[in-house]
């Protein structure tokens, strides 16, 4: 045994290549046996809790590649041996790729198993983000690699700085090229991530309303209540002030009438009451308040407040219907008349003024008897208290 452990193969004895042998070997055996085993443990773990980075965590552990892991193990090994520098150059440069290369792509499978996660959990509530979150992917694995190819020339001795310099300001050039779009880009990441309107939701826009059909990756599309799509950049709707009335979780409700100035005080009193007896009698409405809110030149104007419980615009109208309606049977039964604009005019005083006719010569054209009669028919048709 002693004569076999002496023995020399390329400069080294055996116990030295063994010992090389068993990195190469616990390598392949902790890859091979060691890590499935974990993988069962972290996966019957992961299923019992509610977030989504163990599992993603799984996923990275997956995409362990054994024959990379024994290439990674070619670094100790040559540790153990006495190797031309040449030789040992070419090794150690070997398991920094595999290093790198595994580490990439447990990266990238870490990222991909996150966002499918998050699409499952997304896709019942807005399907349109399946292909911002794509796109989202797609963007984490190739920075996560760009970053891995920089560090892997690094550590292969290469100088980075001019490779990193030159990156710039390529990226410098072609942001400045795709400005509009990579703008609506990250503007449509903005939305899913943020999510201040998903598909269906009843948004209002500037002067533009409608239900959002589809968030994509550049536009945003929504159909008008008149039925033709309208189009908006996803850069637009992150700078527009946006009313989302899907997420209204109730409605309130105020307008305002007049009634006649024919109405006497104690009818006025009333009125209110009667405005909250017939809100209170529909159903999903909460009424607020009803007052006598001030009188006009020909009306006695009233304000009244009540609150939808439910968000749906056709409830709403139908309600607010049955309200009017209800307030035109009860005021007719109380003997109020809503009002319109009325002025009355008034004609006439002490005394009846003379109204002298002239002829085209500038005599008079009449007597004092027809001027007497004139001024008779002008009161008869300006009596005091007739209303024009």
């Amino acid at each position: 045994m002693q004569e076999i452990l002496d023995m020399s193969f390329a400069g080294n004895d055996t116990l030295a290549w063994l010992r090389a042998a068993a990195w190469m070997v616990g390598a392949v055996v902790l890859m091979k046996i060691i890590l499935p085993l974990v993988i069962r443990r972290i996966s019957r773990w992961a299923v019992s809790t509610s977030t989504r980075w163990d599992d993603a965590l799984v996923q990275a552990l997956r995409a362990v590649r054994w024959y990379l892991i024994a290439l990674v193990a070619l670094h100790p090994a040559s540790q153990e041996l006495v190797l031309r520098a040449n030789t040992e150059r070419w090794m150690s440069g070997i398991a920094t790729v595999a290093f790198f290369l595994q580490l990439g792509l447990c990266a990238s499978a870490f990222i991909s198993g996150w966002i499918v996660n998050v699409r499952q959990d997304s896709l019942q509530k807005d399907p349109s983000t399946t292909s911002a979150l794509s796109i989202l992917s797609f963007i984490g694995r190739v920075v996560a690699w760009a970053v891995l190819l920089l560090l892997l020339l690094d550590n292969l001795g290469f100088d980075v700085n001019a490779l990193v310099a030159g990156l710039g300001i390529g990226g410098i050039a072609i942001g400045l090229a795709l400005q509009n779009i990579l703008g609506d880009l990250f503007a449509s990441l903005s939305i899913v991530l943020d999510k201040p309107f998903q598909v269906g939701d009843f948004v209002v826009i500037d002067d533009f309303s409608g239900s959002v059909e589809n968030i994509g990756l550049k536009t945003t599309r929504i159909r008008s209540l008149s039925g033709e799509i309208l189009v908006f950049s996803n850069g637009d709707l992150t700078k527009s002030r946006l009313r989302n009335y899907k997420l209204m979780r109730e409605r309130r409700i105020a307008f305002s009438f007049s009634m006649s100035r024919r109405a006497t005080p104690d009818q006025v009193e009333c009125i209110p009451q009667i405005v909250k007896d017939i809100v209170d009698r529909q159903e999903k409405t909460r009424f607020d308040r009803a007052h006598l809110i001030g009188v006009g030149e020909s009306s006695f104007d009233f304000e009244v407040v009540y609150w939808m419980l439910v968000p749906d615009y056709t409830p709403y109208r139908d309600a607010h219907q049955a309200i009017h309606l209800k307030m035109m049977r009860e005021f007719a039964q109380l003997g109020v008349d809503f009002a319109f604009p009325t002025r009355a005019v008034v004609f006439g005083g002490p005394e009846a003024f003379p109204i002298t006719l002239t002829g085209d010569a500038g005599a008079p054209a009449s007597s004092a008897s027809s001027t007497a009669q004139s001024t008779q028919n002008l009161q008869a048709q300006s009596t005091p208290g007739n209303a024009d």
